[in-house]
């Protein structure tokens, strides 16, 4: 009998994935447990196992009127639980081994909050996607998942994990498909010397489903940080778009060098100067004419995400731009709003850079000037070029 126990503990620890000794702390507990609810049971008692003659034994001590033990110990092991005893051994017994199931589990994914795993779907609904891990199964959240991606019921997705909870059905493992270290991960998976640490992913920045940028840089000068993520003929990028269902994604060099950078980050587009602002940590991009729209991209999407790598705000002006607000003077003073002073009554404009107020009069100064600089620059303009519309009637005259 007690070999038959044996085997039984064995298969049952096999089949369950935990450990044998975990099934002998479960037992103990049950048999406790079962002989305490049994009739003239002692209150301080304890349940013993040899683990290699599989021998049982209930063990106990009297204890005193203040509840403290005394004397030896004694066997107290019953000659038949009966039937109810036996029935609670084995309810007790399937929780404790429910309970090591969800602790193993538990340990298996705590502290895996950043790895990637990959998942069957297994149930989709407005709220939340099912990923089936194998022993476990995965959270996906509608908040996580792609806009317009429709995961298909048993295909085998990719997902980064975010959290993993404990409770007391065991662990909930939160994922995600729309966070940028996802992207990194599948980096990793797919470039070696990213893998190695030869390769480092300093930045990324992400509008999930539409574009990604990512800035590389190489610890080994022998090594070019864009073509180890590229591959040959564009292979190991093209795997990563691939998971992430035709995804777009730039790659672009790390750049100590801050305006460099920025530069960079702005690609395609071709920028001709960038102007750092530090006190508003501002970066001004100055941009030829027909590389305005592709520096600032589909929404401004090209910018904002240049700007989420850099951490830099990101202000772009084409060179037509810049050249109006230096020919018309920019002031300060252009934006605004009109106030009233409380002491004299007399409506004054507020500049928005917080520079004193101004008077009517001051301010219709001010927009005369600017007004009249830019009449000058047009004349000035229109001699230079011929345009001036009194030469052509002197020159008739003098022929006549």
């Amino acid at each position: 009998m007690n070999a038959e126990m044996m085997e039984a503990l064995q298969a049952l620890a096999s089949e369950k994935g935990i450990s044998v000794d975990a099934l002998f702390a479960a037992l103990a507990d049950a048999l406790e447990t079962a002989y305490k609810r049994s009739p003239d049971a002692h209150q301080f008692s304890w349940v013993t196992i040899d683990p290699d003659s599989m021998d049982i034994r209930v063990m106990a001590q009297e204890l005193d009127d203040d509840g403290v033990a005394f004397g030896g110990e004694i066997d107290v092991t019953p000659d038949d639980f009966g039937r109810i005893a036996a029935q609670t051994a084995r309810q007790v017994m399937t929780q404790r081994i429910r309970e090591a199931e969800r602790e193993m589990k538990y340990e298996e994914y705590a502290g895996r909050e950043g790895d990637i795993v990959t998942g069957m779907i297994q149930q989709t609904d407005s709220r939340y996607t099912l990923l089936d891990l194998g022993r476990v199964e995965a959270l996906l959240p509608q908040a996580e998942q792609v806009p317009y991606e429709r995961p298909e019921p048993n295909s085998r997705l990719k997902a980064y994990i975010v959290e993993v909870r404990k409770t007391a059905k065991g662990p909930q493992i939160v994922v995600s498909r729309t966070h940028p270290g996802l992207v990194k991960r599948l980096f990793e998976l797919e470039v070696p010397e990213i893998a190695d640490g030869i390769v480092e992913i300093k930045a990324c920045a992400r509008e999930p489903g539409h574009r990604t940028k990512i800035a590389v840089y190489s610890n080994d000068g022998n090594v070019d940080p864009v073509g180890a993520c590229v591959g040959a003929r564009g292979a190991r990028v093209r795997m990563v778009v691939n998971e992430l269902r035709g995804e777009k994604i730039d790659i672009i060099p790390f750049s100590e060098d801050l305006r460099d950078f920025i530069m960079k980050a702005l690609s395609p587009a071709k920028v001709k100067e960038v102007r750092i602002i530090e006190e508003t940590g501002t970066a001004e991009v100055i941009v030829p004419d027909y590389q305005l729209s592709l520096a600032i991209g589909k929404e401004g999407q090209n910018a904002r995400l240049a700007a989420r790598l850099t951490g830099w705000r990101v202000d772009i002006k084409s060179e037509t731009q810049l050249a109006e607000e230096e020919a018309y003077g920019a002031v300060d003073w252009a934006a605004g709003e009109w106030i009233v002073n409380e002491e004299t009554g007399e409506q004054m404009w507020q500049p928005a850079d917080g520079s004193p107020a101004i008077s009517v009069e001051e301010w219709n100064e001010l927009s005369a000037a600017a007004e009249g600089d830019a009449v000058d620059d047009g004349a000035e303009d229109a001699a230079d070029t011929g345009e001036d519309s009194g030469d052509e009637p002197a020159a008739a005259a003098e022929q006549e």
